[in-house]
């Protein structure tokens, strides 16, 4: 047993996680080295600090293991996404999405076009990494191909299959959400329109601005990308198939893991029914090391060579050292000290929705991982909004708007990571480009400081009616 004095205070537990930020913001922004180099000596600076508290080694493991059990499923998800990617190029999937793609959207209002589109598919598959890894991959090639910021095109796609993942009945994160805060599904999501719908609007308002002033790329150049994809991949409305699978598989509650197996089987038949010939050694390297375009067009190479099993490796082993520091720090107490005092100080509306919103993202920034961001400080705030007559679904919201989609903005977090490694674009150039993300805590702010959307069970005078205010 531990002496009292190992036990962590405020004070000790608000110096740590400045040390770990301003290392972790000092390596990856300030000298431009690897996330997963920045979280080592986040880690190391941990481990000092455990050794000066004469902690045991096996609670230091063991805070290790705690860490990492939470990203298990998402670790897998992303091996076979990795295997997705790959033979869906392979099968002619893909090209197939951007031929089409190029038929039915405008290019002259490409962004928001692809903002909209996802943010449909989003809602009607609830998972964002489905939607990314998808047609995500054929929007960012027609994008490429118009001549488009990169940055811009993904953070379109980023931002739409948020919304859809964040107002789908089907969404993980969304039904987690609701647990959380012990609140009826389809109420949290009616509830969280008063951020997430002005936050669409606006983002859509962007999109238009500057989807619209960049310049594109002629219709010859678009005719020839057709033609070289037409040329070296079966383009066909049967490829479509599988998207189609997909969305029936998401609609009957199939899990990920079952559904993208399903996929990357379809995928396999269809490159056989397509190739007869293949060999079984061939395909096999493609699931692992990727699919490599030989088409001759170097912009059609450099889109359409990536997946396989290889490509998630990267984001594998950074998801590991960043649930591993997260497990440490709260095997340690050093977030659960400031989280738990911190929630018993805020009493007025827009100082408690603002720090947890603040709390949401420095889960986000400290543990890397989109559940954790909303248990924990779900936790931890939840009997302070009951205390104080909100509405379970306020704290709700406010999860979803600090922590859900702030994911996707922090290079070493599990879903930062995943867009980054899909798409091949860093997460801090595609950062200012996500409208939505960055536009859901300003709109959670907007309705703490004017009431809207903020209701009341038990109101402060401890009447039994109910108030929305």
């Amino acid at each position: 047993m531990e002496h009292q004095k190992n036990r962590v205070t405020f004070t000790e537990a608000s110096i740590m996680l400045f040390l770990i930020v301003a290392s972790i913001a000092a390596g990856v922004i300030g000298f431009g080295i690897s996330p997963n180099i920045a979280i080592l000596i986040a880690i190391a600076i941990v481990t000092v600090y455990s050794v000066v508290k004469r902690y045991s080694f096996d609670r230091f493991h063991q805070g290790i293991v705690n860490g990492i059990k939470p990203g298990v499923i998402p670790i897998f998800i992303f091996i076979l996404v990795g295997a997705l990617i790959a033979v869906w190029i392979q099968a002619g999937i893909i090209p197939t999405l951007m031929v089409v793609g190029f038929k039915l959207i405008s290019a002259q209002w490409f962004t928001p076009s692809v903002f909209v589109v996802c943010a449909i598919v989003g809602s009607a598959v609830g998972s964002a990494f489905t939607v990314m890894s998808t047609i995500g991959i054929a929007f960012f090639g027609i994008g490429t191909t118009l001549g488009i910021n990169p940055a811009l095109v993904v953070g379109a796609i980023v931002s739409g299959s948020i919304f859809g993942d964040k107002t789908s009945p089907l969404s993980e994160s969304t039904n987690l959400t609701a647990a959380v805060v012990d609140t009826d599904l389809f109420k949290h999501i009616k509830h969280l329109m008063w951020s997430t719908v002005p936050a669409f609007i606006v983002s859509l308002i962007l999109y238009v601005i500057l989807g619209h002033s960049t310049r594109t790329a002629s219709m010859a150049s678009i005719q020839t990308v057709t033609n070289v994809l037409e040329q070296n991949f079966t383009i066909s409305f049967t490829a479509l198939i599988p998207l189609a699978l997909m969305l029936i598989c998401a609609w009957k509650k199939i899990p990920a893991i079952m559904t993208i197996l399903l996929s990357v089987f379809v995928a396999v038949l269809m490159t056989y029914i397509q190739h007869p010939h293949t060999s079984f050694q061939k395909l096999a390297n493609v699931i692992q090391s990727g699919f490599v375009s030989t088409t001759g067009n170097k912009q059609i190479d450099l889109l359409l060579s990536r997946g396989g099993i290889d490509s998630m490796m990267p984001t594998v082993s950074l998801i590991i050292l960043t649930l591993s520091l997260g497990g440490l720090l709260m095997e340690f107490g050093l977030i659960s000290e400031v989280m738990n005092v911190v929630s018993k100080k805020m009493t007025s509306t827009p100082r408690l929705i603002f720090t947890t919103l603040l709390t949401g993202i420095g889960v986000n920034l400290f543990i890397g991982e989109q559940f954790l961001s909303v248990i924990l400080p779900g936790n931890a705030f939840k009997e302070t909004y009951e205390k104080e007559g909100y509405d379970p679904t306020v704290l709700g919201r406010t999860l979803e708007d600090g922590g859900t989609v702030i994911n996707y903005l922090i290079p070493w977090g599990i879903a930062g990571s995943f867009v980054a490694s899909t798409f091949g674009i860093p997460t801090l150039e595609y950062l200012p480009f996500v409208f939505f993300s960055l536009l859901s805590p300003v709109f959670s702010m907007v309705s703490a400081f004017t009431g809207l959307g903020i209701t009341r069970v038990t109101p402060k005078a401890h009447s039994d009616a109910s108030a929305t205010i």
